[in-house]
């Protein structure tokens, strides 16, 4: 079985006037207290679209000290924006949330043209992205206290919750769009100022987001933010500056643990959410047909780089082999190109980094042993490509087992009883999402019961909802995003004590 290839309009590709007039309306430079400026001393860096490795435009590239003047913004704009009434906070994410949706074709072509995802996928984003600012406009308005009588009668207590205070929110590229309405939108509703810094790769994404919300009506420093090449110089002034409250970083584990280092310094909130190594279950009971679509969707989403994709396919023997052929035909079949081509599903990876790890994890996984049932090999440039593949066989002690792919791999071994597959899945550093197919309700409560993982996929392959609480256990992150907990992240509860009247 052989796998996709590159379409021959992937090899040679001039801008279409329709993504020259997109690029065109996104401002290239920083955004900071409501105005766009220039980094220091005038740097800039390029945006390359992986699909060719062509330059697209340049923004500016931050330094220190513009991380510094952004954060002195949110810091001067704090006390007006958190005593700004919480409906007025809703409406303007209700107006952004509608910008989004009335934008989303021009804003799905940005972020396929700056990281590869395939166009109609991107527009998926768009809309789950929009949908976190519809949720936080509800939730602005129903943050809570309490007042309670002391157990001894002779005092009452008040609780309240207030915003934490200025933000510093780190994004990643795969999700640029999402990932950062998943922040900005609690931040926003609990009353909190921020600094956005989003990954080198995806910065269009995050300055056209910075554009809307000011059409939106959001005042001047409550949102800024700085991309850059530098990112080390740019975030940890503002962790060990003492004017920033919270830090919220998306991205990798060994990323976190550095942040986590950084924050301890000023005893910053954190809310971290990072890798995954997530297992996908597959029992002998189990619908073979929604298990072999719900793999698709849990391996391919994102062309498999995202830190909820299935990772491990651990599938029962009775079924293994007809499982690894249904999944290999889908697999083989789907195809690959720059995502604006019609039909594309497999677009590039994000850079020449992921897809050299990829090879090598899949090389490492076939010299212990494991078979290629599609793809396997990395295509020649231009662009990052890497076809979807099917392993079967995996050793236990492959590297593809115990590190985040991020790419359309899928590693499948076989095991015999459920405490052996519990064990397998558990075996990781990582507890994001595990994903369990199987008929038996029975075996599905022991199951979410046992599987260390903060997330459960259970007979579904997609479990991301901005009304569910996103988060994972172990070294997969500290804290909750999206649901009615994703506000809390961003506020703080004060206690007052009054004598009894």
């Amino acid at each position: 079985m052989t796998g996709s290839t590159i379409t021959p309009q992937t090899t040679a590709h001039a801008l279409t006037e329709r993504e020259r007039e997109v690029l065109a309306a996104v401002p290239g430079e920083l955004f900071i207290a409501g105005r766009w400026l220039p980094a220091a001393g005038g740097a800039r860096f390029p945006v390359l679209d992986p699909a060719t490795g062509d330059v697209l435009c340049e923004v500016a590239d931050a330094g220190r000290d513009d991380a510094l003047d952004a954060l002195t913004a949110a810091h001067e704009a704090q006390a007006a924006w958190q005593a700004t009434p919480p409906r007025e906070r809703s409406e303007i994410l209700r107006r952004a949330y509608q910008l989004l949706v009335d934008r989303s074709n021009e804003l799905a072509l940005l972020m396929t043209m700056e990281m590869g995802k395939p166009l109609a996928e991107a527009a998926g984003e768009i809309a789950y992205a929009a949908e976190f600012f519809r949720w936080f406009a509800e939730e602005a308005v129903r943050i809570d206290g309490g007042y309670a009588t002391a157990p001894d009668g002779a005092s009452r207590f008040l609780v309240l919750h207030q915003p934490v205070g200025p933000c510093v929110l780190v994004t990643p590229w795969n999700f640029p769009m999402a990932m950062g309405t998943r922040k900005i939108g609690p931040a926003i509703a609990a009353g909190c100022t921020m600094v956005l810094k989003p990954a080198e790769q995806t910065p269009l994404c995050a300055l056209a987001l910075a554009d809307i919300l000011a059409q939106a009506g959001l005042p001047d420093g409550v949102l800024n933010v700085v991309t850059t090449s530098r990112p080390g110089e740019v975030v940890e002034p503002m962790l060990r500056d003492g004017r920033a409250r919270k830090l919220s970083f998306t991205g990798s584990t060994q990323v976190g643990r550095l942040l986590l280092a950084q924050a301890a310094d000023k005893v910053l909130r954190t809310s971290m959410e990072l890798g995954g190594n997530a297992p996908f279950l597959v029992f002998d009971d189990a619908d073979l047909d929604a298990a072999v679509e719900g793999a698709m969707a849990a391996k391919m989403r994102n062309i498999g780089e995202a830190c909820t994709a299935a990772n491990r396919f651990l599938v029962q023997r009775g079924v293994a082999d007809e499982f690894a052929r249904r999944l290999a035909e889908r697999m083989a079949a789907l195809k690959m190109g720059r995502g604006t081509e019609p039909g594309v599903v497999v677009g590039p990876l994000i850079d020449a980094a992921g897809r050299d790890k990829v090879t090598e994890l899949v090389a490492d996984a076939v010299a212990g042993g494991a078979t290629v049932l599609t793809g396997g090999t990395a295509l020649d440039g231009p662009g990052t490509f890497y076809p979807a593949t099917v392993l079967t066989g995996v050793p236990a002690g492959a590297r593809i087992g115990r590190e985040e792919i991020f790419g359309p791999v899928a590693a499948i071994s076989a095991f015999d009883t459920e405490d052996e597959a519990i064990t397998a899945a558990n075996d990781t550093e990582y507890g994001l999402v595990s994903y369990v197919y199987t008929r038996d309700l029975a075996r599905s409560l022991r199951l979410a019961e046992r599987l260390d993982a903060g997330m459960i996929g259970l007979n579904k392959g997609v479990v991301s909802n901005p009304a569910a609480p996103f988060g994972g256990v172990k070294q997969s992150g500290l804290g909750r995003e999206g649901g009615r907990v994703g506000i809390d992240e961003f506020l703080e509860t004060k206690y007052v004590a009054i004598p009894a009247p």
